[in-house]
């Protein structure tokens, strides 16, 4: 039965690119491909699979290409002849998208090699959970925290074996750290399971570190908290998390904040809020009053006839962030304050106030005629 033709197979055109004919291949290898395809079409898939790789691995080298688009099959079969037959050399093309392929379909993940083929991987990161004041939060500060840290074992001096032993290769791998396994028709490099990539085993274990060469410790870390910081942000300390394996770098400290909460202030963002409760002859008469701020007291007028949940803005009486260029505002939220445990003689005095203002009518209290008004309308 006569070869179909490379072009054909690929699903390109005889002047193709480069780049088009690898990424038709890898679109038709990742769909074939006997690992994804089982059961009754895995026969038929693995034939297509097969004849994308031939054509890819004919059409990505030049050489071989050009013998091809000469004398067609002829010119790069090896039992014939031709130019581009009889064991013809060049396939790095094809090793190369054989890799981006394979990446692809299994998502290898490659540690970076070290001495001696080991595999060294970056440690993990830490994360520690710091809470500080509103007023930390605004003038920043500098805080010692405790973390954990290791340190080489004083009885086997880092080497992680019993003093008196020797740590040795480790056997299934050679001392590289690496085996080849096969997955399908590939052969993949991964990871020795006996030594878990340290190309190295140690058959006595130091009993004070088992076996680990390093010990835990507490360390104590210098951390600047920079003024304006919020609760939910972090701070990232390089190099201080969790140490890497096989002399890989260590990985880094996330220092999260958390604000405690406040006696008087919200915050939001760099804003700060809070209730100032006055009473109600402050609120029927109006005066000055003083309200904290994280700077000390400001005074603001009350107006008046001031009701409950009247607002008053302090321009830059809340937190400059960290990002900010100017600070926030300071938002009062009055709240008149109803008397409460009242002597007779001062029910009496409220009762003649009642009374006068009643008879004032709407002026002396406009929501109130304003709510009658609508109860009105809603009932009618």
């Amino acid at each position: 039965m006569a070869k179909k033709d490379y072009y054909e197979t690929l699903g390109v055109p005889k002047n193709a690119s480069d780049e088009e004919i690898k990424k038709s291949y890898r679109k038709l290898a990742m769909k074939h491909h006997p690992d994804r395809n089982q059961g009754a079409s895995s026969k038929a898939s693995e034939e297509r699979f097969k004849e994308a790789k031939e054509a890819y691995e004919m059409l990505s080298d030049p050489q071989k290409r050009a013998a091809y688009d000469q004398y067609g099959h002829a010119g790069v079969d090896p039992n014939m002849r031709g130019p581009g037959g009889a064991g013809a050399e060049g396939v790095g093309g094809f090793a190369e998208a054989f890799g981006d392929i394979f990446g692809d379909m299994f998502g290898q993940q490659r540690g970076r090699a070290g001495g001696g083929g080991r595999q060294v991987f970056r440690g993990g990161d830490l994360s520690y959970a710091m809470e500080i004041t509103l007023e930390e939060a605004a003038r920043g500060k500098d805080a010692q925290i405790r973390i954990p840290s290791f340190e080489a074992c004083e009885v086997c001096h880092g080497a992680g074996a019993k003093p008196g032993t020797q740590v040795k290769a480790c056997a299934t791998c050679a001392g590289s750290g690496a085996v080849q396994m096969r997955q399908g028709f590939f052969s993949v490099q991964q990871t020795c399971p006996t030594c878990r990539g340290a190309g190295k085993v140690i058959p006595e274990p130091c009993a004070a570190c088992q076996g680990q060469g390093r010990v835990k410790k507490q360390k104590t870390l210098e951390v600047k908290i920079p003024a304006g910081i919020d609760g939910g942000m972090r701070i990232r300390s390089t190099g201080n998390g969790e140490p890497g394996t096989n002399g890989g770098p260590a990985g880094d400290l996330y220092i999260e904040i958390r604000l405690k909460k406040h006696d008087i202030f919200e915050r939001e963002g760099d804003d700060l809020h809070c209730s100032v409760p006055i009473s109600i002859v402050t609120a029927s008469l109006g005066g000055e009053i003083d309200v904290p701020t994280l700077s000390g007291k400001a005074a603001i007028d009350i107006p008046e006839g001031t009701q409950t949940a009247k607002q008053f803005r302090l321009r830059g009486k809340g937190i400059k962030g960290v990002r900010s260029s100017y600070p926030g505002d300071l938002y009062c939220h009055i709240l008149v304050e109803t008397p409460v445990k009242l002597s007779e003689h001062q029910r009496k005095l409220l009762r003649e106030l009642d009374e006068s203002l009643q008879k004032g009518g709407s002026k002396h209290s406009p929501s109130g005629d304003s709510w009658t008004d609508r109860l009105k309308s809603f009932f009618s």
